[in-house]
């Protein structure tokens, strides 16, 4: 088998494509035959040693976080899937893996694929679908009637608040570039405002739910954007936002979190058509190396960009 592996924490210069085992899964875990992955900016993060203090100092540390696959076998203790079951979801953050010919999970970290759902569409969901639903559902309680502004709202975490939003009910007006706007009014934002051109702390209106999915707002910008009961979700924590959100409940900071319910909710909004995201690249996974560090650059796809392992 092989997958994408670096030997030390760095730049896109550390990546390379290498043999490796895969481990039979240990007690809640399933080991999953990987046919799509997705790149998401966390997998550079870990690589570039953003979160070395969850991932630790072993290596060769492998890439990737999202993917779909079929299920290669189980761990002792594992009820909802069985080999050959098709499932998306995420890898585990401290050992990642998902940009490989297999990966091992958690078994909460998954959810079976709906037939009506093709492969490509599932690996795009997990972690951005995940971190849309810990900030709306999980910190904001989003409600029928609500406000939310997306800051970075054609992004994939953007593009998938927009939808859960409006799955909640909740009205949706949002900030991406002047190019992107007619995306953005495909996916049902009302108003709209290009980040490159507006102040948006000195927009007139004011909103119960801020989400900050690009991850370019200040916390002052984001806490004049709220109504008097509103919250402000941030999806760039750092310790100082942590402590800062003890002592201003308005303020949430988010870490992606995913959970059983999570991505089982995912799967059937996918099913019904509420929730899902375009993709505009497939890659082999010998060239995955080139696209991550394009991407990591500021390559724009106008989608998710996948990577097919057959």
């Amino acid at each position: 088998m092989k997958r994408i592996q670096y030997h030390k924490y760095g730049g896109p210069e550390t990546m390379q494509l290498e043999d490796f085992e895969l481990q039979a899964p240990e007690k809640g875990q399933v080991a999953v035959k990987v046919k799509f992955a997705s790149i998401n900016p966390i997998d550079w993060k870990v690589r570039n040693g953003y979160l070395k203090m969850v991932t630790g100092k072993s290596f060769p540390r492998a890439m990737g976080s999202d993917f779909s696959g079929t299920v290669i076998s189980v761990g002792p203790g594992v009820t909802r899937f069985k080999a050959g079951d098709a499932v998306f979801g995420l890898s585990r953050i401290k050992e990642s893996g998902a940009l490989g010919s297999a990966v091992v999970t958690n078994e909460t970290f998954l959810a079976k694929k709906p037939d009506a759902i093709s492969f490509e569409d599932a690996a795009c969901l997990g972690t951005p679908g995940v971190t849309a639903w810990n900030g709306l559902v999980d910190k904001a309680g989003v409600k029928p009637g609500k406000h939310v502004f997306v800051n970075g709202c054609t992004g994939a975490v953007g593009e998938l608040t927009v939808h859960l939003a409006q799955m909640l009910g909740a009205t949706v007006s949002g900030s991406c570039s002047s190019e992107a706007m007619p995306r953005a009014r495909a996916i049902g934002v009302q108003s709209l405002f290009d980040y490159r051109v507006t102040d948006l702390s000195k927009i007139g209106e004011r909103f119960d739910v801020v989400y900050d999915t690009a991850g370019t707002m200040t916390t002052a910008e984001g806490l004049t954007l709220l109504r008097k009961d509103g919250v402000f979700l941030d999806i760039n924590p750092t310790p100082g936002k942590f402590i800062r959100s003890i002592l201003n409940r308005r303020l949430k900071p988010i870490v992606c979190t995913p959970r059983s319910d999570i991505l089982d909710g995912l799967a059937h909004a996918a099913k019904d058509g509420k929730v899902g995201l375009p993709v505009a690249l497939i890659v082999s996974l010998p060239d995955a190396i080139r696209l991550i560090a394009e991407l990591e650059a500021g390559l724009k796809i106008n989608g998710k960009g996948l990577v097919v392992m057959d």
